[in-house]
């Protein structure tokens, strides 16, 4: 697959509506070489909440027309890491679309040749267990990639959930994965000028804690939460949490609470969009913060474009993600 500036058109006969264009050559640069000269980048793979997009078993009008192809499909929320000059890539959560999500990175990893890559990325950064955001793991194992001592980088109670269960444990005992436990506010160097730092956020916490990652590099500061409780529940806040950082990548799973009929606004686990644009409005409209909303549930009328709720929204200053788009670090 093409990579640098090169046009990634393989990518548009996966039906995801990406199409990644990457920087121009210098005349007599060849592709390569301006790939490895860029700066670290975090590059969006999946914006869809667990369920993805259509949602299984769903015949929702959205979902029937993602099935049918009349809108986009989504992939379920995840970031991948890009360091250009190292040709390395992490993960920040493992999907059950992970298979996918990988080829939206081929041109960006180095490929082995006519064979199974044992080393698809190198490295994985987990928020909780809820299933769109660890499953993806069970295709390291055994019975698919392979992997060998991938590093894994997760909370100790989520470690020890992996550890201590199955089959996720049969990942540890095989050596297809590698746990390493990370600490809330202290950063993971990757190299490159890269650094992960976890922090714990409110959210449903059955089988681990949850928590967000700053991703920090050369130029720019991210905040991703793809998941939690209402910002009310944030101790400290989410506006202090913001301080310093450039991009959010925020929980926009739900619209309003029209989406779902016969619930009250209580009992959403997650902040509405509406109350998230109210909350940031001042930053985003002084160009302090560039907010983008991930991790959208099939119900969410924002995800698709041209709606009223997507027009709204971004008459605001806010954005949707979408598979393929490029942050700088």
């Amino acid at each position: 697959m093409p990579t640098g500036c090169a046009r990634a058109a393989e990518l548009r006969a996966l039906g995801l509506g990406a199409l990644l264009v990457f920087a121009g050559c210098a005349p007599g640069e060849s592709p390569a070489t301006a790939e490895a000269t860029r700066d670290p980048f975090v590059r969006i793979v999946g914006t869809a909440q667990d369920g993805g997009f259509p949602h299984a078993a769903c015949e929702h009008r959205a979902c029937r027309d993602a099935r049918e192809g009349v809108t986009p499909r989504r992939l379920v929320a995840s970031l991948a890491i890009v360091l250009p000059a190292s040709r390395r890539v992490f993960l920040i959560d493992v999907t059950p679309d992970v298979r996918e999500q990988l080829d939206l990175l081929r041109d960006v990893r180095s490929l082995p040749d006519d064979r199974v890559d044992r080393s698809p990325v190198d490295g994985i950064f987990l928020t909780h267990a809820h299933i769109g955001h660890y499953t993806g793991l069970a295709f390291l194992g055994f019975e698919a990639v392979h992997t060998r001592r991938l590093p894994v980088w997760a909370t100790a109670r989520m470690g020890d959930f992996l550890a201590n269960h199955g089959p996720w444990s049969q990942l540890v005992d095989l050596g297809n994965i590698e746990l390493n436990t990370v600490v809330p506010d202290e950063s993971v160097d990757l190299g490159d000028g890269v650094t992960v730092t976890a922090f714990p956020v409110p959210h449903r916490d059955e089988l681990s804690d949850t928590v967000a990652y700053v991703i920090a590099g050369p130029r720019r500061k991210l905040l991703f939460v793809p998941d939690t409780d209402k910002w009310s529940t944030w101790e400290p806040s989410l506006l202090d949490r913001l301080d310093g950082i450039d991009v959010a990548l925020l929980d926009g799973s739900f619209f309003s609470a029209r989406e779902l009929p016969g619930r009250s606004v209580e009992e959403i686990g997650h902040p509405l969009i509406g109350t998230t644009m109210d909350l940031l409005q001042e930053r985003v409209a002084s160009g302090a913060l560039e907010a983008v909303f991930i991790h959208l549930n099939h119900s969410n009328p924002a995800l698709v474009a041209g709606s009223a709720e997507r027009r709204q929204l971004e008459s605001r200053g806010f954005t949707v993600a979408h598979e393929g788009r490029e942050l700088e670090l």
